[in-house]
């Protein structure tokens, strides 16, 4: 009898898809799908200081999901593999290459001495090109690896591991002799262990202050979390000899930086110290910035400051006390740094928000403002030369206000003066970047010309599409004369500049069926135009797709558009309509004109990543990619307050457009995004019935859980309580009446998008007898990294869009 009833009780659940738990083993989808993971991906170039050199790494696009799931340990906002010191979750190179730019008909070279299958990262180009330096990760240790760029050999020095628990550990010295460098503390003794048995509880209490946080994940939670975090972010700095030879100096600490001075005989040196906050990350934390010599000895105290736990929530919100500070890279030994004079609020009235100044050595005991910005500071560029200048860079979240200023850091006769006035989601008057140039010294400042004219690189954002360009500033009459831009047939974009006034570069070209190629253009020469790289299609069978932009009008009036991809030979209005999906991600503006600018090109190349929506096409699908799910709200309006009417207007006018054109199926619609895009993928299945089926990853669903702000919402919940609740799709889980595919990584460290997030819209899913599924990904975060994670991924989807979307049964009336 109790045989009988456990084989009764394995068919029922086997029956039940309610109470059913699919197998847990990995899938794999078909070939053509499962391309996208196993292509080889494309190598990116970097150029050495030289201009002669390309370095082309390629990086390592999946590891093992024994990788990803290697133990970490979660401190202060950081992911750390306690086993050898590095960030856990990080990016590395699986290969690496040297090719001459300017020898013709140059092959690769490979580099020797490198080990097999090694995982490197932080690489540093040293300031005279002959070196690179990098780290090479294994299970037990980073350690720094040395390339000799002439001899294309590589080996390790140093004998002591690196610490990269805060980032790249090593940077060059000016002279190229030797690097400053973070190492893991040498005779540690055993990590902490927490006691089996608790002395207490853990309390924490507020006297009263205003303390707002958004919800960041993997926060300090013990005193014993605090013990780890000392021990595994501790370093040592010292000073690594390209033969090798080591010096310590200083003492260990929470090193964040170590940079030295353009002159080289100083090292801005900045750390986080107790107390410690349960509430915020590390960035938060009390930080000391300090001038130290090479010895270790300190010359200044830049800055001491107290933990940052009463920032407003608000965008434009920052710290107290000396920021951003770093040095003038124009300058032998001085410091810069931000500084608001509003107390950081945003909300505070005040006629300057932040004063930007300088303190030269030795004493570092004189600032001089060199500009005062009455919005946010953001940035700061050098130009160095006979009459120094630098560009300030202020904004304003509010109204999207942005602005440049020219300054004469020098000469305090010369005021202030703005070089540009706009509006940050303007793209088609984007006057473009400044280029920068490398000095002998490694320092970044302004590219300028033998006349002293700046070069601009830009988007070149237009009506047809995005179309970059290259322009030469005059910055005493603040014009801009074109040196080129891309003919709109292709699509291209000058990657590196090789004279002093611009008439030789290197540009990538690419249409939507060649993948990106590098060539040295000159621009003035007649055939002056030579191929440096001659790289494969990943996918080759994704060259026959068609890919178009299309625009089309929300019923407003506000013109939208978005990237229509096509299977290889369809004919629209001659074939029968496809099945359709739709990947969202939409956005905020404040300026209807602003909303109606294109976005992207059709002339791109069409890029086969594994998590977007092209893998469809293989499988007979239309795709719509990104389209322009706008959500506007002018002057004091905001936009989220009528997000759910103006996101259905957005789907409602694109499906028409698309059905119109006698691409897609009315009825076989599909909708699918990560993150924000999941988020707008259950409010779309929520407030209408405009699509067939959806699938939603990485999402936050309930905005009560991130009553701080989310995405481009400032305001808190108890501020705009009604817009959190009516943009909560888990508020309208009742509402959803179409299969919902939920995807989440299990250890998702994204602020506001914890697991929690698809644990309870499934629930409720579940409990209101919903047609929902709940894919939960083992060691993933917020992005999937895992091999075995995105083969399996694409085999629920190919799946889910295809028993609820491709071979749809005709549906009857909603439950709504």
């Amino acid at each position: 009898m109790h045989k009988l009833a456990l084989a009764l009780a394995g068919v029922l659940a086997a029956a039940s898809p309610a109470l059913a738990q699919d197998a847990t083993t990995y899938q794999r989808p078909g070939k053509a799908v499962a391309n996208f993971v196993d292509a080889q991906g494309l190598p990116i170039a970097r150029i050495a200081p030289d201009k002669r050199t390309l370095l082309l790494v390629t990086a390592q696009t999946f590891p093992s999901i024994a990788e990803v799931a290697e133990v970490e340990l979660r401190l202060a906002g950081l992911r750390i593999n306690p086993k050898n010191r590095a960030q856990s979750r990080r990016f590395y190179a699986q290969k690496l290459e040297l090719l001459d730019a300017r020898t013709p008909g140059a092959a690769p070279r490979a580099i020797r001495g490198l080990p097999d299958g090694a995982r490197m990262a932080d690489l540093a180009w040293s300031p005279d090109g002959k070196y690179l330096a990098l780290s090479v990760t294994d299970a037990t240790a980073i350690k720094l690896w040395l390339v000799d760029i002439a001899a294309a050999t590589a080996k390790q020095i140093g004998g002591d591991a690196l610490s990269g628990v805060f980032g790249n550990p090593c940077e060059w010295l000016p002279s190229s002799a030797a690097l400053v460098c973070r190492l893991a503390p040498r005779g540690a003794a055993a990590p902490p262990v927490a006691a089996t048995v608790p002395a207490g509880p853990v309390i924490q209490e507020n006297d009263g202050a205003k303390k707002p946080a958004r919800t960041n994940p993997d926060l300090l939670a013990t005193p014993n979390d605090e013990k780890l975090f000392e021990y595994h972010a501790a370093s040592q700095l010292a000073l690594v000899a390209l033969d090798g030879t080591t010096t310590p100096f200083g003492r260990p600490g929470l090193y964040l930086a170590n940079e030295p001075s353009p002159d080289g005989r100083s090292v801005l040196v900045r750390d986080v110290h107790r107390p410690f906050s349960y509430r915020v990350a590390a960035d938060a934390f009390p930080t000391r910035t300090e001038v130290w010599d090479l010895t270790g000895k300190r010359v200044a105290s830049i800055a001491d400051l107290p933990l940052a736990e009463t920032i407003p929530s608000d965008f434009d919100a920052v710290r107290t006390g000396r920021r951003a500070i770093d040095w003038r890279a124009d300058a032998p030994s001085t410091v810069c740094w931000a500084e608001a004079q509003d107390g950081g609020d945003p909300k505070k009235p005040a006629p300057v928000r932040d004063v930007v100044s300088c303190a030269a050595a030795p004493a570092y005991a004189a600032p001089v403002a060199i500009a005062k910005l009455p919005l946010r500071f953001q940035s700061l560029s050098w130009s160095g030369g006979a009459s120094p200048i630098a560009l300030v860079g202020e904004g304003w979240w509010k109204d999207r206000k942005t602005r440049t200023y020219v300054v004469a850091p020098d000469d305090a006769r010369r005021p202030q003066r703005i070089l540009w006035d706009r509006s940050s989601e303007d793209r088609y008057g984007d006057p473009g970047a400044p280029v920068m140039r490398r000095e002998p010294n490694g320092q970044w400042v302004l590219h300028r010309t033998s006349k002293g004219h700046l070069l601009l690189l830009g988007e070149g954002a237009s009506a047809e599409g995005d179309r970059p360009f290259f322009d030469r500033l005059d910055l005493a009459t603040g014009k801009s004369e074109r040196i080129w831009r891309s003919d709109g047939k292709q699509y291209a974009v000058v990657r590196e500049v090789l004279d002093a006034d611009g008439d030789e570069v290197i540009l990538q070209r690419e249409s939507p069926t060649e993948p990106p190629q590098l060539f040295v253009q000159r621009f003035y020469v007649k055939g002056g135009e030579r191929q440096l790289t001659r790289f494969q299609h990943p996918v080759p069978e994704l060259a026959k797709v068609t890919k178009q932009l299309i625009k089309w009008k929300r019923k407003d009036g506000l013109e939208l558009s978005g990237m229509l991809y096509l299977p290889a030979g369809f004919r629209p209005k001659v074939d029968a309509p496809l099945p359709v999906l739709v990947w969202v991600y939409p956005q905020e503006f404040k300026t209807a004109a602003a909303a109606s600018q294109v976005n992207d090109s059709p002339y791109r190349f069409v890029h086969p990543w594994w998590g977007g929506p092209l893998f469809a096409l293989t499988q007979g699908y239309a795709v719509v990619d990104d389209p322009a799910f706008a959500i506007v709200g002018e002057g004091k309006t905001e936009p989220n307050d009528t997000y759910v009417e103006q996101l259905t207007a957005d789907a409602q006018s694109m499906i028409d457009h698309v059905v119109g054109m006698g691409v897609g199926d009315r009825a076989r619609f599909a909708v699918a995004g990560h993150s924000y895009g999941a988020f707008t993928t259950a409010n779309l299945l929520a407030h209408t019935n405009l699509f067939a089926a959806g699938i939603a990853r990485s999402g936050a669903y309930n905005r009560t859980l991130t009553p701080f702000g989310f995405q481009a919402e400032e305001r808190t919940y108890w501020e705009a309580a009604t817009t959190y609740d009516r943009m909560s799709p888990f508020r309208f889980a009742d509402k959803i009446d179409e299969p919902l595919l939920l995807v989440h990584g299990a250890a998702d460290n994204n602020p506001g998008t914890f697991p929690i997030q698809s644990d309870r819209l499934f629930a409720a899913m579940q409990g209101l007898g919903g047609r929902v599924r709940y894919v939960s990904l083992p060691a993933e975060s917020h992005g999937y990294r895992a091999r075995e994670s995105a083969l399996h991924v694409l085999w629920e989807q190919v799946r889910w869009l295809d028993m609820h979307v491709k071979n749809r049964k005709r549906p009857g009336p909603p439950r709504r």
